[in-house]
């Protein structure tokens, strides 16, 4: 059994929602001989310095998130891609204690298989920024100035991913073209979508 973390205990302890299923993922993981730790406010267990799953909570249901969950059998096909965009995470999806007590065995199963995935040294294949799609309303402002082309072409490829997913997540033309419009003198700047 791993040590549990003080930070931890106390996170779990004042969770207004899924604490019970939070502290029954917790036990199932700590006999995985993972290190506890608190990463982006959540949860998480580590390898050394290698993430392998952290426990969150939604509104609607609470999650083991495994951070090359893309690598993982799914032999129970029980795996959750959270959006398209999503390229290595995948969760495991919870709405009571009893899924949990019912599927502590599939669930260590699933952690141990990440932890070996980890070991062995395999890397998720994230798609090329070339392989995004350019909404049409940003590609007709690259294509009317040499100057916002030159200085996307100049951003970092995960600021051009971020850029790209934005404006396309936007379901109507109106919208992504008012984001392009915003995002165009940060751009210009050489800012990334949050800087």
């Amino acid at each position: 059994m791993s040590e549990t973390n003080p930070k931890v205990d106390a996170l779990v302890t004042n969770a207004k929602k899924w604490r019970e299923e939070f502290e029954a993922l917790r036990t199932i993981i700590l006999t995985c001989d993972l290190s506890e730790d608190i990463k982006w406010g959540q949860p998480c267990y580590t390898l050394g310095k290698s993430n392998i799953v952290l426990i969150h909570g939604f509104k609607e249901y609470c999650a083991l998130l495994f951070f090359k969950g893309a690598l993982l059998k799914d032999t129970k096909a029980i795996l959750v891609q959270q959006t398209e965009n999503v390229q290595a995470a995948r969760q495991l999806r919870f709405t009571n204690v009893q899924e949990i007590i019912k599927l502590q065995a599939t669930i260590k199963s699933y952690v141990k298989e990440a932890i070996q995935v980890e070991k062995s040294g395999l890397s998720v294949e994230f798609k090329k920024t070339t392989e995004f799609e350019v909404p049409e309303e940003f590609q007709q402002q690259l294509d009317g100035s040499s100057a916002l082309k030159k200085a996307f072409a100049a951003l970092t490829p995960g600021r051009q991913r971020a850029y790209l997913l934005h404006f396309s997540s936007a379901k109507q033309s109106k919208t992504r073209a008012s984001r392009v419009e915003k995002a165009m003198p940060h751009i210009l700047a050489g800012k990334g979508l949050d800087d």
